[in-house]
């Protein structure tokens, strides 16, 4: 389906850096309007992050339990994190599985992108589905506490559908990888 962009794009006129933190960096960008006036736009530039389905030969996904400070509550989620500087997605999706879940040497297929929250944050993640994998250790960062558990993919869309995964890149995730992995996609 195509559309016409035209009247909708906005123009960059200038930017200021508001707070420049360890994983944020807010700025309040001046914009031209499609009708000439002057806005401002506050969002969040973001490195990119990941997020992998690592699906077993028995249709089991490696999922991660999180305490969340954001939301106050541990949460399930696939193994996900950001892209360090430099770093390609598919080199940010094996050292983030490795680290959170110790599964090495997976197959990767990458099954699309995410914009998490488009009004207020540059953020893409990548999202792969991984395969083949080994079992080895778990190698968490010092600050970082993780809970590995296995459900099968099956069980987890029953989870996303009724609400009891509320992330919603593990939501999205599942549910593609879930049709991906039935031939349905």
């Amino acid at each position: 389906m195509d559309f016409d962009d035209n009247g909708l794009i906005e123009t960059f006129v200038s930017s200021e850096e508001i707070f420049n933190g360890r994983l944020l960096h807010v700025f309040r960008d001046t914009v031209e309007l499609p009708n000439g006036k002057h806005s401002t736009r506050e969002y969040i530039r973001h490195n990119g992050a990941v997020a992998v389905v690592p699906v077993d030969e028995d249709g089991n996904v490696y999922m991660v339990r999180h305490y969340r400070h954001a939301v106050g509550r541990v949460t399930l989620e696939i193994p996900a994190g950001k892209i360090d500087r430099g770093e390609g997605p598919l080199a940010a999706a094996e050292r983030e599985l490795s680290e959170e879940t110790g599964l090495l040497n997976a197959a990767y297929e990458h099954i699309g992108n995410l914009l998490p929250s488009v009004a207020y944050t540059s953020e893409v993640i990548y999202m792969y589905i991984a395969r083949g994998f080994t079992v080895g250790e778990q190698h968490t960062d010092p600050d970082e506490f993780v809970q590995v558990v296995k459900i099968p993919l099956t069980e987890l869309v029953k989870m996303v559908m009724s609400g009891q995964i509320e992330d919603s890149k593990s939501q999205a995730a599942i549910l593609k990888a879930n049709l991906i992995e039935n031939g349905d996609n």
